[in-house]
């Protein structure tokens, strides 16, 4: 990336929130530890709450001890990161607020605007900093997914922020794509001849993609009874990881090139109706329960009124085109399950004829290719092998092959580095690949309410599932009938 494209500020909205304590001031303390940042970049936090210069300081170094635990933050680096930090307190909602931040800003031609707010500012907050001539044209904005609640919602937020901000400067974030091993799936798929022409419907039977989460809802349920499981996951992370899995070789890592990949994957997928929700789909919400050895409560019970909202959501999810015609997608996500998971799981075909007798031939299964993103990022390819001995008889058992080498990266005295570090690193240099195109975002909101509007056209309740249990029943029939199971 050429040094002109270098941002010479950032201002982060929602400095004093948790995304940007937990994850956004503490990733770019690590990359300036690292040297990665511009020498001359200046990173200002804003919000609402009224402090000094000092006190954020105080909090932002307070967060990165959390992070960097339990490791001592690095004294030199934290001096050259904290002279960056300013603070402006302000409403972004406010004209006179963004007329503060001008000030803070001051001479900076390519500044980046990350809006870690709520979506119903984007619009607002774009129209301000248009107003206060801070929307000049290499000023870049990043904004959170996911945007919007629905289709109609999204086009609206994305037109306000679109009369803007042209496309190209528009950076619509997903941290799942900044995590290493979501990076090593297009480097195995597309860096390796004898994997390409394995990925299709001819020796692949199943995908299963799960993201679990042993946390509740909580204090989170405002937003969250808005949204579901489907609107907060399935559209947000879960597709992005279908369409990495599914979508055909781009011609190069060009942002258009891997994006309209991705775009043509979402359009082949096939829409939900009325008869398939009954079928092909499940919905959850947690009642009372044990989770990690510690009973919690319903979901219910946390919000104080009943509610008719998911907290679990399974898919089988078909895509439309030849390379996976007959290929059922499995998709699952919900709060409160056994472990924390986030994990793409593609089943082959068994061989198509065994030549292994007795109990060799009661041995032998199929090949998984396990791409594991979270709590452990890992590769794993699991392949048949004889068992060690002498017997007359021939054993065959699992060999788990590690394809990854994140082991390199996180060993003793490494850090494993947080999935922003690489997104706003990115953002930092103009790189807009690993982002989501406006297209992309919408094509995802229009099959995610047809999912939605065939739950209520089928009157498809969510089901009570015990918390610390892997969801409703309903769950494992969804796979079951297909004779396959969820790779547990």
């Amino acid at each position: 990336m050429v040094e002109t494209a270098l941002a010479d500020v950032l201002v982060l909205f929602g400095a004093t929130g948790d995304l940007a304590q937990r994850m956004l001031l503490p990733s770019l303390y690590f990359l300036d530890a690292d040297g990665l940042l511009p020498e001359r970049l200046r990173v200002v936090g804003t919000a609402r709450t009224d402090m000094s210069r000092e006190d954020f300081q105080a909090a932002t170094r307070k967060a990165v001890e959390e992070r960097a635990a339990p490791e001592p933050v690095d004294e030199e680096a934290w001096r050259r990161f904290v002279a960056r930090l300013d603070y402006v307190g302000a409403n972004a909602a406010e004209p006179q607020g963004l007329e503060a931040l001008k000030t803070a800003v001051c001479e900076a031609s390519r500044p980046i605007f990350y809006l870690a707010l709520s979506p119903s500012f984007y619009g607002s907050v774009c129209r301000g900093l248009q107003a206060a001539g801070l929307a000049g044209p290499q000023a870049r904005i990043v904004l959170e997914k996911p945007i919007g609640r629905d289709l109609k919602s999204s086009r609206a937020i994305n037109q306000l922020v679109g009369e803007v901000f042209s496309e190209d400067r528009i950076y619509r974030i997903d941290h799942y794509l900044g995590k290493e091993t979501v990076q090593n799936l297009m480097a195995l798929r597309f860096g390796n001849i004898f994997f390409e022409p394995l990925w299709n419907n001819q020796t692949i039977d199943h995908v299963q993609i799960t993201v679990a989460e042993t946390e509740g809802v909580g204090e989170r349920w405002p937003y969250y009874d808005e949204y579901g499981a489907l609107r907060d996951m399935v559209q947000n992370h879960m597709l992005q990881l279908l369409c990495l899995v599914a979508m055909e070789p781009p011609s190069d890592l060009q942002p258009d090139a891997v994006r309209t990949e991705k775009v043509k994957v979402l359009k082949s997928l096939r829409p939900f109706t009325r008869a398939d929700a009954g079928m092909n789909s499940v919905r959850g919400q947690y009642v009372a329960g044990v989770v990690g050895g510690q009973t919690v409560a319903a979901y219910e019970t946390e919000r104080g009124q009943p509610s008719d909202i998911e907290t679990f959501v399974a898919l089988r999810v078909d895509i439309a085109n030849w390379r996976w015609a007959g290929v059922p997608f499995f998709l699952r996500t919900g709060k409160r399950l056994p472990e924390r998971r986030t994990q793409i799981a593609i089943q082959f075909k068994s061989v198509p004829h065994s030549i292994f007798e007795g109990a060799a031939r009661a041995d032998l299964m199929p090949n998984r290719l396990v791409i594991d993103l979270q709590p452990d990022e890992d590769i794993e390819l699991i392949l048949m092998n004889k068992a060690p001995g002498l017997g007359q008889s021939l054993r065959l058992e699992p060999l788990p092959l590690s394809l990854s080498l994140l082991h390199t990266y996180s060993g003793p005295g490494r850090r494993r580095r947080i999935a922003y570090e690489r997104l706003l690193l990115d953002v930092i240099c103009g790189s807009s690949t690993l982002f989501v195109r406006r297209d992309e975002v919408e094509q995802a909101w229009e099959w995610v309410d047809g999912v939605a509007e065939s739950w209520t056209d089928s009157r498809l309740v969510p089901k009570p599932y015990a918390a610390g249990s892997w969801g409703p029943a309903g769950a494992f029939a969804l796979i079951e009938r297909s004779g396959r199971a969820w790779y547990d």
